[in-house]
This record gives C-alpha cells, sequence and structure tokens, in this order.
C-alpha cells in the first residue's frame, strides 16, 4: 500500500465533499476501472488485463489488487483526503488520474475568506451574528457581559479590516496647527499622555514615579482586559529592579506558577526527519499573572505618583505644534469633548492603532497572529490536564482552510485555565484575517485539543486580539516617532512575534524605552531625529522573520497541509536536542549570533527540502529581503563584541558629557542599548535606571 496524494480541502462540510467525489468518480471516464463508493469516499479497481506484463511479475508474489482508494476526513473544521494504492505498481493512468482529481477539487472548492455581516446599531449583536457564527453566539451568551466582549471582538475586527483594506488612506488623525494657531489655553497640561491602558498604564506608572505629570486615556473601563499575561520570574524581576513593584507585590499578582511548558506539532504526516520529541521549557511563561489586579495596581501607583486616567474615553485626534501636543477625544458614556495639552503623546494603543497606520503610511504591518481563546474556569473532567503544566505552542492536526492553528494553554488561579488559538498569517485585503472565523474554530475544535464537553465548561471571559509582526532589516525601517509622538508595545511592532507580544517585549524592553525617554524629555529633545532613537529594535530576532513567513500560507495559494508542521518540528526537533539554556535563550528572544548559526545549518542539514519549502512560501523577494537582515544581524553582532566595552565608558563619562551635549549623550546611550539589549542581551548593559544626579530637574510642561 502506497499513499500518493494527501490534499486539505477548505470547507467544513465534509459530506458535501464525500457526495462530490462519488458524483465524479461516477462521471469522470475512467478506461478500465470500476467503481464503488465507500461511507467516506470511492474505490476504483482496476482489471487484471490492464496491468502490463511487467507488472503481473512484479506483483505476483503479493495478493494486493490493483486499486486506487480514496477517501476523507473531518478535523479542525475542514476536510482533508488521500489516495492510497492497494499495489506496488502503478494502475494505468494514476498520474493522470491523480491530476484531474487534483485539479476537480480545487476548482470545486476553492479558498473562501468569509466576511462578517453588517450590523444594524439597534440590533443585538447575537441576533445578527447567531446565523453565520453559531457556535460563537452560543458560547459568548454564556459568559458574563458576553454580549459586550462580542461587539468589542466585533469592532476590533472591522478596525483591522479597515486599516488593511485602506492603506494608502488611513485615518489622519495626527495633524500639524497653523503657526498661527495658539493651544487651547483651558486644556488640562501634562508632561505625556498616554493612549492606550493596558501596556500604556504600566510604562506610564514608571514615568510617573520618575516625577512626570501623566495623563492616560483609555478605551474601555479601565482595569478591563481581553488577554492574560504570562511570564518568568527572571524577566518580571525587571520591573522590581525600576522600583515599579516590591517582591511582595509580584508574589500577589501570581495566579498560578507551573512546573513545566511543552512544545510540540502534530507530526503524524511528517516525513521522518521531520517528526521531534516534546521540547520542554520550564522557565519560559511559566508565571502566570492576574493581569486586571497588575493593571488596577499600576493604576494605584500612577494615581499616587499625581497621574490621571480618563477612562471610557476614545482617542479622536491629536494636533502638534512647535511647543506641545493637543489631544482631542471624546467621554464614550456622555460623548462629552475633551481635550488635553502635553508636551509628548505615547501611542500604545496596539494594533487598532489609526496613529501606526498613519506614520507608516499602510505599512504599519507585514503580518499578524489573529488569536482568540478563553478563560475557563472549571468543567473539564479529572485527569484531563494537570494544572502543574503549560503548553506554550501546541498543534493538533495539519493546515485548516489555509491557516497551521496552533494552541496555547496556562493555568491560572484555582481551577483556571486560559487557552489561545492563533495562527500566522499574511495580511491580504481579500483576507485580513478573521477573528469570528476563529472563535468559530476554536468552540467547536476545543474538544479536538483537550477531550471535554464545551457546554459543561465554565466560561469565565474571552481573549482575543491581533498580534502584529513587522519585518525589519534594520532598526530605521518602521517609522515609531514623528515630532512630539512615540509609539510603543505592539503599535510599534519591529518584528515577528515566535512566543513573546506586547507584554512580554514591553518588560524585557522598559529599562531601555523608560531611560531613553526620561533623557529626552530632561532636555526636551523631541523631534522625530531625537525619539527615532527611542525603540525596542532587536536585531537578534528581527532576522527570525523568514521563520514566521515559513507558517504562512499566501492567500490563494494551496500548499502540503503537513508543510508548515514539518518546518516546526525540523526546527523544534533541533532545540529539544540542544541544551536547555539554549532552548530558553532562544524561546525568550534571546539567543546569540552563534547559537542562531548552528542551528540553522543542523535545520538544513537535517531537512535540506525546508530550504526549497520557505522559498516557495517567501518568494525571492522576501528571501533576498531575509538576506539584509541576516547581515545586519551580522553586523550588529560584531559590533556588539567589538565595542562591548561602549556601555561601561558611556557610563562614566555620562556626567561630562550629558550637561554639555544632551543630543549626543541620547545617541551614545541609544547604541550601548544596541549592543546590549538589542542583541537579546540586557544583563550585559544596563539593568536599572541610574540614580538622577540632585541637579537634574524634571522639567514640567509648558
Amino acid at each position: 500500500m502506497k499513499e500518493l496524494l494527501y490534499l486539505e480541502i477548505p470547507t467544513p462540510d465534509t459530506p458535501a465533499v464525500q457526495n462530490w467525489l462519488q458524483q465524479w468518480a461516477r462521471s469522470t471516464q475512467l478506461n478500465l476501472a470500476r467503481n464503488y463508493s465507500t461511507p467516506t469516499g470511492f474505490r476504483l479497481v482496476f482489471s487484471e488485463t490492464s496491468r502490463s506484463a511487467g507488472a503481473e511479475a512484479a506483483s505476483s508474489h503479493s495478493a494486493l489488487p490493483p486499486e486506487l482508494s480514496v477517501f476523507v476526513w473531518s478535523l479542525q473544521r475542514t476536510t482533508y483526503l488521500k489516495v492510497f494504492r492497494w499495489a506496488m505498481q502503478p494502475v494505468p493512468q494514476e498520474a493522470k488520474i491523480l491530476a484531474q482529481l487534483t485539479q476537480a477539487l480545487r476548482s470545486q472548492f476553492p479558498n473562501r475568506y468569509p466576511e462578517p455581516p453588517a450590523i444594524d446599531p439597534q440590533q443585538s449583536i447575537f441576533t445578527a451574528l447567531a446565523e453565520h457564527y453559531p457556535e460563537t453566539v452560543r458560547h459568548f451568551r454564556k459568559m458574563p457581559n458576553g454580549e459586550a466582549h462580542l461587539q468589542r471582538v466585533y469592532w476590533w475586527e472591522q478596525r483591522w479590516r479597515d486599516g488593511v483594506r485602506n492603506p494608502q488612506q488611513p485615518k489622519q488623525v495626527i495633524l500639524g496647527a497653523p503657526n498661527s494657531e495658539e493651544p487651547d489655553p483651558s486644556a488640562p497640561t501634562y508632561d505625556l499622555i498616554y493612549v492606550g491602558g493596558a501596556l500604556g498604564v504600566i510604562h506610564a506608572a514608571v514615568m510617573a514615579r520618575l516625577g512626570y505629570r501623566v495623563l492616560l486615556l483609555e478605551r474601555l473601563p479601565f482595569g478591563r482586559m481581553n488577554r492574560e499575561w504570562n511570564i518568568s520570574r527572571a524577566e518580571f524581576a525587571g520591573l522590581i529592579e525600576l522600583g515599579l513593584f516590591t517582591p511582595a507585590e509580584f508574589e500577589s499578582l501570581i495566579a498560578r506558577e507551573y512546573r513545566d511548558g511543552f512544545h510540540k506539532f502534530f507530526d503524524g504526516n511528517n516525513p521522518p526527519q521531520c517528526k521531534a520529541p516534546i521540547l520542554h521549557t520550564p522557565t519560559v511563561l511559566n508565571v502566570a499573572i492576574d493581569a486586571e489586579a497588575l493593571l488596577k495596581l499600576c493604576g494605584e501607583k500612577l494615581r499616587a505618583a499625581g497621574g490621571e486616567i480618563w477612562d471610557e474615553t476614545e482617542f479622536l485626534q491629536a494636533t502638534i505644534d512647535r511647543n506641545s501636543v493637543t489631544v482631542a477625544a471624546t467621554h464614550l458614556p456622555s460623548q462629552g469633548a475633551r481635550s488635553a495639552r502635553g508636551r509628548l503623546l505615547i501611542d500604545a494603543m496596539g494594533t487598532a492603532s489609526p496613529i501606526a497606520w498613519q506614520l507608516n503610511g499602510g505599512q504599519a504591518f507585514n503580518s499578524v497572529c489573529p488569536t482568540v481563546g478563553a478563560v475557563i474556569d472549571g468543567g473539564f473532567e479529572p485527569g484531563v490536564w494537570d494544572a502543574q503544566y503549560g503548553d506554550v505552542l501546541n498543534s493538533h492536526g495539519d493546515l485548516s482552510r489555509g491557516r497551521q492553528l496552533i494552541w496555547e494553554l496556562f493555568p491560572g488561579r484555582d481551577h483556571e485555565l486560559t487557552f489561545y488559538l492563533f495562527h500566522y498569517h499574511q495580511i491580504h485585503p481579500e483576507n485580513p484575517g478573521s477573528l469570528l472565523e476563529m472563535y468559530e474554530d476554536f468552540f467547536t475544535i476545543l474538544p479536538e485539543y483537550r477531550r471535554c464537553d464545551p457546554d459543561r465548561l465554565v466560561w469565565k471571559k474571552p481573549t482575543f486580539g491581533y498580534i502584529p509582526g513587522h519585518f525589519s532589516i534594520q532598526s530605521t525601517d518602521r517609522k515609531v516617532a514623528f515630532d512630539r509622538l512615540i509609539a510603543i508595545g505592539d503599535a510599534a511592532s519591529l518584528q515577528s512575534p515566535l512566543v513573546f507580544t506586547g507584554f512580554g517585549s514591553l518588560v524585557r524592553n522598559l529599562p531601555r524605552l523608560t531611560d531613553l525617554l526620561d533623557t529626552a524629555l530632561r532636555h526636551d529633545l523631541l523631534t522625530t531625529q531625537h525619539l527615532s532613537q527611542i525603540r525596542a529594535f532587536q536585531s537578534n530576532i528581527a532576522v527570525t522573520w523568514l521563520f514566521s513567513k515559513g507558517m504562512m500560507v499566501p492567500t490563494h495559494r494551496f500548499v502540503a497541509p503537513e508543510r508548515v508542521n514539518s518546518m516546526l518540528n525540523t526546527f523544534f526537533g533541533i532545540l529539544a536536542n540542544e541544551s536547555p539554556s539554549v532552548a530558553d535563550r532562544f524561546v525568550k528572544d534571546r539567543s546569540g549570533w552563534l547559537p542562531f548559526n548552528r542551528m540553522a545549518l543542523k535545520a538544513a542539514w537535517q531537512n535540506p527540502a525546508m530550504l526549497l519549502w520557505i522559498w516557495q512560501l517567501a518568494g525571492a523577494k522576501d528571501l533576498l529581503r531575509w538576506v539584509g537582515s541576516y547581515l545586519n544581524f551580522t553586523l550588529s553582532a560584531l559590533w556588539s563584541w567589538l565595542f562591548g566595552w561602549v556601555p561601561t565608558l558611556a557610563r562614566r563619562i555620562q556626567p561630562w558629557l550629558e550637561p554639555r551635549y544632551p543630543a549626543l549623550w541620547l545617541w551614545l546611550l541609544a547604541q550601548s542599548y544596541a549592543l546590549t539589549h538589542g542583541m537579546g542581551q540586557p544583563k550585559a548593559g544596563f539593568t536599572q535606571l541610574p540614580q538622577r544626579p540632585a541637579a537634574w530637574k524634571t522639567p514640567v510642561a509648558p
């Protein structure tokens, strides 16, 4: 028996595929073959006389008949097909039959990218979506405040789609004030105005404790989160070193600390060289943080330091003049207008940020991970999952409707489990990436991933969002700043994520961003030229974007269903055979040049076909771009090795250099961080903010 064909047919309607296959077999002229329908497809049995003498002689020792067996099955809300031959030698016209079948299937069942329906504002979101997303509506009805949550999922998807489809004409929300126009003197005045209260409040609290007058705008009621956060103790220690939290406060924020985390991708259809053992990472994302408690505590610290929070307030636009920036907003409950003036505006709105789209001329992001999931507070049968363990990355099937679906599972407080389902996605106007389609998948296939009855689970809240990626060759490829404006977090995405997203990246780079921003504010270095140096770019992860590209199926393309799992297992199998410290550093975005090259060469040697696979998925243009990323990574690694002494020298000359040449000092400080944090080596440079000399006074807003 030999497998001849394996296809993914992008439809959840497997019975329709079965019926079509049987009709096709009956209607197609197949000489010397008899057609028999089966419960899952059909059989083509060829007459003994159709075989050549040589084929008959070759198979005389075998009882296998000259037959093709075609069958389908359903998994992950899609349909898969395989064709097997029950003979040692090819049957007559075998290649032609397979080509005809493949072409007919692709024509009958093409890729489709459904659109969410338009909604009447007077209509319930449940009523509007029930026909299109029945499982999603049914389970959101069971969640506390489920209607508001689903409304936000719909809002987020529509906003994302609008940005993707109108890249050359993004909404103009950053305006320049005419020279004759004076700022509104009645508007309250601040040093820093943050827009976006999730990641924004962490950064805002640090800056407020440094003595700056801070305002935070948040569209939702403050402290509400549609994601959970995981981190390791070593990484969270950076927030303790900054003085934002005490060790006791950190312990109070821990919902669960698990023993080990697993990485395993489905390899049932992979060739032998693309199978892999489980990768264990016991200190990666093993601490589940109570995100809402963390936000609440940051809010308290922000207010205690004199900061303000305007929640349920939607950002409309900002007007920048020579000396300040004025923000216009709307208080959603009252629909009243609000405005504030500050020295600097900080965009922390994530992927929904209209500022990021405007600054980058529609090229804000090159890829995205549409992510959905939920927090479940019990309902699993005993033994289904041990709360001492986490599933960091897992797949239970091959490509599903052109996407490689990947699961994450993190234990939380008491009986809580947080699930995520996501995929790496190429941004395309016809196929921007859908949260609603993903949620319909999530609720339908969760029992395939972890044995359960979804109707018996206790649904606490949904978790969802768009996690962006940007394919950078060097740090200046993307605009993260303008005069009196800078972006942080996902709004300033500079590379494609593997495991860490906005929260992990912000925590890892918070000392760097805070120190640089504090320096710029103290010396009023708030032009585009100076603020553009304040960014969380890492050349050691920028080079991994080709890895992300290899997990994306281009829109309207078909590839072998097992292709992405084969690549993932190749690389993670190599990681599993490395020392635990190497795997830990790689997954935490801290891998250096030598380990990266060693593992890349191992992957090419173990599975040479992977180079061709990536070429087919990425294309020549992106491969050439990646060569630029790799050369920049190599050059950065060389500079880090040659000039590793610069950060230490910079701190020594700071008292003399900074007061005399502040712009030069900001540049030197940024370069020092690029040599350390920018290479994934935060411990080699500065680990905490330096103490400010008493002579330095924090400037106040104009």
